[in-house]
């Protein structure tokens, strides 16, 4: 989100931009650490048209930036076990349609043969969509990061904010490791730390992180080339190939918040055995590489766009888990709304901060 909002504020011709990473190295965290996920299918309008807007430019992501980000359609395939899950996606596929997403409703024969080296004999339904795919994160953010610097953004490594300073509901500096930065505009894009940050300006920001994790596996042969990005809905279980093995995750409800991204082994064996239970090739396979990163959730589920009580205090997060995919749009609507004072390319207005506190939330349920 940061890299983004700097290269498009960039574009539009503002000067004197700052893009500021506590880490050694850009997009290590929660965009680093994610899955790579990019999708069309989701149950709220709104997350449908960002998606209908940023996958777009995922797709001319390198004619205009000129860095290659490894954009595989292998599309997502819900598998719906449930008889509610059922109910609610088919609202939503009719909501997709009607805006332009061609998501294909599966019967269970169809999934089995979609399927044929995985377990779904309590498979209801499913939902499919030959767009959706993955994208490397890492190359979408150094596309980003150096699209800005050729513009004249400076981008710092290893530059930590300690300290917001504030004079009449005002920002006037950002208080570092390296120093005091004067400044009248702060854009928070710290992801899991947006509270924090949030904090030290003195505003509340309903963002909780919850780590997730997720395993890659040594190769399989008998993995299709074709395999899609599989997702058992009920258990927030999910798979994908990955190089010539499998990537895959699942939800931990117990989950408390906190910032530990540590592996909690214990719960990486209750994913295994789910996944293996799914997909029982995986029982062969070796442990390749694991690793476990933070969601960023709201209550709602949606992100949150725009101002705060602070002025020139401006908020782009609170993804909960979908912001990979939507950082191209995210950063070119906060450029508009910082330059001209309103969203242009999509109205994003109602998933302001004050949303919260005036009861106008709206849930997504495709969480995963």
């Amino acid at each position: 989100m940061g890299a983004s909002t700097a290269y498009h504020l960039a574009l539009r011709g503002q000067k004197n931009i700052l893009l500021l990473e506590k880490d050694e190295f850009f997009g290590q965290e929660a965009t680093g650490r994610c899955a790579g996920g990019v999708r069309y299918q989701f149950s709220t309008e709104i997350n449908i048209r960002l998606s209908l807007q940023s996958l777009p430019m995922l797709e001319r992501f390198k004619d205009e930036l000129g860095q290659e980000i490894n954009f595989r359609k292998c599309g997502y395939l819900f598998v719906l076990t449930s008889p509610k899950d059922v109910k609610i996606f088919q609202h939503s596929l009719e909501l997709q349609h009607g805006l332009g997403v061609k998501t294909e409703w599966l019967s269970a024969d169809e999934i089995h043969n979609r399927l044929p080296l995985m377990q779904f004999d309590d498979a209801l339904a499913g939902s499919y969509n030959p767009e959706d795919g993955l994208v490397d994160p890492n190359s979408v953010v150094m596309g980003y990061v150096n699209g800005a610097q050729r513009m004249g953004v400076q981008c710092f490594n290893k530059v930590e904010v300690v300290g917001i300073q504030t004079e009449g509901g005002k920002i006037v500096a950002v208080d570092t490791n390296q120093g005091t930065i004067a400044t009248r505009t702060i854009v928070n894009a710290a992801g899991p730390w947006a509270g924090m940050i949030g904090q030290m300006a003195g505003v509340e920001v309903p963002i909780i992180p919850y780590r997730r994790q997720i395993i890659t596996t040594t190769p399989l042969a008998e993995i299709p080339q074709d395999f899609p990005f599989v997702l058992d809905f009920a258990q927030s279980l999910y798979f994908h190939r990955e190089g010539e093995g499998i990537l895959t995750g699942m939800s931990n409800n117990n989950e408390k918040a906190g910032f530990d991204q540590s592996v909690d082994e214990k719960f990486e064996m209750i994913n295994m055995e789910a996944a293996i239970a799914r997909l029982p090739c995986l029982e062969k396979a070796g442990l390749l590489s694991h690793w476990a990163g933070l969601y960023e959730v709201t209550p709602d589920a949606h992100p949150i766009y725009g101002k705060t009580p602070v002025d020139g205090f401006y908020l782009v997060a609170g993804f909960s888990g979908h912001g990979f995919m939507h950082g191209p749009i995210s950063g070119k609507l906060m450029a508009e709304y910082i330059l001209d004072g309103n969203f242009q390319s999509l109205d994003v207005s109602m998933l302001d901060l004050a949303r919260f506190k005036e009861d106008r939330q709206m849930r997504e349920y495709n969480v995963v």
